[in-house]
């Protein structure tokens, strides 16, 4: 970890400007008084419905839409994917929703699912996971402080579309923990749905 500063009190930083910085998620995450840890996460998992069928669309829309753009990549991987879950626990969906806490934690999030666990999803710009990750980070440390929940976890993923990684924030602990598990979509749609759906039904009283 560096001895400097790497934050500016006089500057202001979108949550996208994180994603753009040359330090690592662990020095950048220190200037909030966030601890950061990668290890192998378990997370809630359910499978309330047939994953085949959204499997097939999205191979469908990749026999049509090269992915190569951001815009491609939300059309044709991530929205159908949140929708879906969206749709079945009837739960909105919340894009490009502006939070704004202070001079360095403001900005849009690409897809925020208000569930009672919370969860933000960030589509990863240049198809950069690491980098990408910084930024769900601060956003996850933002929305910390924004929600009305009291629940003890917060849950983030960042995606290049065809590819997820998750994370959680403590709140308590004040640690940010990333999954060194990655998932492939479609080939891994199965896990991630049921990710997805995990987070988003399971109870708020349920052990952290």
């Amino acid at each position: 970890m560096i001895k400097g500063k790497i934050l500016d009190a006089n500057e202001s930083y979108t949550f996208s400007k994180y994603a753009e910085m040359p330090f690592t998620t662990e020095d950048i995450l220190a200037e909030f008084d966030v601890g950061f840890e990668n290890l192998s996460l378990e997370f809630p998992r359910q499978l309330p419905i047939s994953f085949i069928p959204l499997k097939n669309e999205l191979e469908e829309n990749l026999t049509l839409v090269d992915p190569v753009s951001e815009i491609a990549r939300r059309e044709a991987l991530i929205f159908p994917i949140l929708k879906t879950v969206c749709k079945f626990t009837k739960a909105p969906l919340k894009i490009e929703y502006p939070v704004r806490v202070n001079n360095w934690l403001k900005g849009s999030f690409d897809y925020f699912l208000p569930f009672q666990k919370n969860l933000i999803v960030i589509e990863a710009k240049n198809a950069d996971l690491a980098r990408g990750f910084t930024q769900l980070a601060v956003e996850l440390i933002a929305l910390d402080q924004w929600t009305e929940s009291n629940t003890a976890i917060l849950y983030g993923s960042v995606t290049t579309g065809d590819t997820w990684k998750f994370g959680i924030f403590h709140r308590h602990k004040r640690i940010l923990y990333k999954d060194i598990n990655t998932y492939s979509v479609p080939s891994n749609l199965e896990q991630v749905l049921s990710i997805l759906f995990g987070i988003s039904m399971e109870m708020s009283t349920s052990s952290s």
